[in-house]
């Protein structure tokens, strides 16, 4: 009775529902997946300060990643912001205690993993998450936050994220339009279009919501449909689509869509080392998941052991890192056109070297036949040396070797041991039977990748480092020719012809300067 009185009175409904509207506004501001509230959580955060105790911090980072209420709706598979705040470290005494490896974790890895809790360790991946500037990554995250399609994995790499000493003089001219200060200020001395990777789990989905939302980021293949988009991507190339020289929020990104089981396949097993390669070098992580974590964390030691196969007894840090990055260009047409600079993988080296020790360092401890053996590893202070020349050393016995044979990515290891073959005269039947020894599981259940005879047999070949370097650019030039074919026309003539000329333009640079340095 007293409720209809209320409803009676004239004025009542109308403040009822300003009320409603007002409430309905502050809940929807303050949920966790708004732009807005998590840009402010993420100031009032911040710490001006750095931290006591790197290691703690960077397991901050790692653990930051949580699934977001929106895109947990539109997938099962969990996503999250890695983010940071402090320097982290990585050394012999670090990774023995916080970083080591359980045995065996590589023997049968689950990449079909939902949760971080089902890692090997509680601290497995931590080497992955590169720190870089506070708000430079605040600014791509929100780059990230501009799309509605549910992004479950991503990672900002290149130049215009990590510098690269090109020996080129500063420059003031700037690709972006508009962008925000922490842009300008990381990029000072020359801006550069920013790359993305975007992991997804169901592409032809993903198109749609964002042909929906950003038709103008497609070329006429948008016009086609999702369905047409989805096919082009998977079926063509290395299964990653491109949208080059996009502005969002004010910066030029070109962006890579890629669904996550093929990343986890060509990390783990390196079909096309297209991505694998990527993230062989330092990139910055902004969105993680717990299986492309682990199959990242295979491709690195991986990588690791594809060095050392390519490496002699004694050598240093730079000649191990520069092996690394050199992987992924081995095959790539790119490096044979003269618009590219022939020294692009030193200099990413000698720019990165604090980077690549913090991937690499915890790996290599955790091997048994590679050390450091310069006295300068035992300061706390050479974590941050940017002078990456400390001597290294690696166990030659064509036992341990052969098991780094045998532990190789099952794509490239394949090809490795037909190229053996043929110069060991094996028969087929016998090769067969040395190719089922050599399989990761049978019918009942998985096997301990220990080398054989023909593993250690490889080893010991004096060739080896050619063999290998031949294999991997034959795995790297198919895929890379036609994602390059492809990019023609997913990015369109005009974006083509642009990217084009400003390769052209910058070896042209290159050259110029060139006599004058001499």
């Amino acid at each position: 009775m007293a409720l209809n009185r209320l409803a009676s009175i004239k004025g009542f409904k109308p403040l009822v529902a300003g009320n409603s509207f007002v409430l309905g506004q502050h809940v929807w501001y303050r949920r966790p997946d708004c732009p807005r509230y998590r840009s402010l959580a993420s100031k009032a955060s911040e710490s001006p300060q750095k931290p006591e105790n790197p290691s703690r911090d960077l397991q901050v980072e790692a653990n930051a990643s949580s699934p977001s209420s929106r895109e947990s709706s539109a997938n099962s598979r969990p996503s999250g912001d890695a983010s940071t705040s402090s320097i982290p470290a990585v050394s012999s005494s670090s990774s023995s205690t916080s970083q080591s490896m359980p045995p065996g974790w590589e023997d049968n890895p689950d990449y079909n993993i939902s949760a971080f809790s089902q890692l090997p360790h509680q601290h497995f991946g931590f080497n992955q998450f590169i720190v870089i500037n506070e708000e430079f990554k605040e600014a791509l995250r929100q780059i990230l936050w501009h799309f509605r399609a549910p992004i479950r994995y991503a990672f900002a790499y290149g130049s215009g994220v990590f510098s690269q000493d090109d020996g080129q003089e500063p420059t003031t001219w700037s690709p972006h339009p508009h962008p925000p200060e922490a842009v300008k200020a990381w990029q000072k001395g020359g801006g550069k279009m920013i790359d993305f990777i975007f992991g997804v789990s169901f592409t032809q989905h993903w198109h749609s919501l964002n042909l929906t939302q950003h038709r103008d980021h497609y070329s006429f293949l948008g016009s086609l449909g999702s369905g047409f988009v989805s096919r082009i991507q998977d079926r063509w190339g290395a299964g990653v689509y491109f949208n080059p020289y996009i502005t969002v929020n004010g910066t030029l990104v070109k962006y890579g869509v890629v669904n996550l089981d093929t990343i986890s396949r060509d990390l783990s097993e390196w079909d096309t080392l297209y991505l694998a390669g990527r993230l062989q070098k330092p990139v910055k992580i902004l969105r993680d998941d717990p299986g492309v974590r682990l199959a990242n964390q295979v491709n690195l030691i991986s990588a690791v052991r594809a060095a050392l196969l390519m490496l002699g007894p004694s050598f240093t840090e730079r000649e191990l890192y520069t092996a690394i990055a050199g992987i992924s260009y081995l095959g790539d047409p790119r490096m044979e056109l003269p618009a590219e600079n022939p020294r692009k993988v030193a200099n990413i080296v000698s720019a990165q070297s604090t980077n690549f020790r913090q991937l690499y360092a915890p790996l290599i401890d955790n091997l048994p036949n590679v050390t450091f053996t310069d006295p300068r590893c035992s300061n706390p202070d050479w974590l941050n040396d940017p002078n990456p020349d400390t001597k290294m050393e690696q166990d030659m016995d064509p036992l341990k070797r052969g098991n780094m044979v045998r532990r190789l990515p099952k794509a490239l290891r394949k090809k490795l041991y037909f190229q053996y073959q043929k110069k060991f005269a094996i028969p087929g039947s016998a090769f067969d039977q040395v190719m089922n020894e050599s399989k990761d599981e049978d019918d009942q259940s998985f096997k301990r990748r220990q080398g054989g005879d023909f593993e250690q047999r490889i080893a010991e070949q004096s060739d080896l480092p050619k063999v290998m370097g031949d294999v991997i650019r034959n795995t790297i030039r198919w895929p890379s020719a036609s994602q390059s074919l492809k990019s023609f026309f997913t990015a369109g003539p005009v974006h083509s012809w642009r990217y084009m000329s400003e390769k052209v333009a910058k070896s042209r640079q290159r050259r110029a300067d060139s006599p004058e340095k001499e």
